[in-house]
């Protein structure tokens, strides 16, 4: 029998795929996105990416700008009942509606 992989991105395979038309690298405007402390943003994955990528946990979900950690921001996200941070890099978040 072979031994399950362990790593960082297992079980990830639909999660972070780009569609057949989004294929490649993504336009680096994304990587100049700004955001203000307190701002809401949604965490999606560019899989394209893999510099300042979030744990697959966090794919989907909504958090709130705590501050920076030089060109990421540090978000306050809730997994569950329990506040986690999570440092991610601009091209992984999408500014929310408040």
């Amino acid at each position: 029998m072979v031994k399950a992989s362990k790593g960082y991105r297992r079980r990830t395979r639909f999660v972070m795929q780009k569609r057949a038309r989004d294929r490649g690298l993504s336009p680096i405007t994304k990587a100049f996105r700004k955001f203000e402390v307190g701002d809401n943003v949604h965490i999606e994955i560019d899989p394209s990416m893999h510099k300042g990528q979030p744990h697959v946990r966090f794919h989907g979900l909504t958090a709130r700008v705590a501050g920076m950690q030089g060109k990421a921001y540090m978000l306050d996200v809730f997994a569950g009942n329990k506040k986690k941070q999570v440092i991610v890099r601009p091209e992984h978040l999408r500014k929310a509606a408040k």
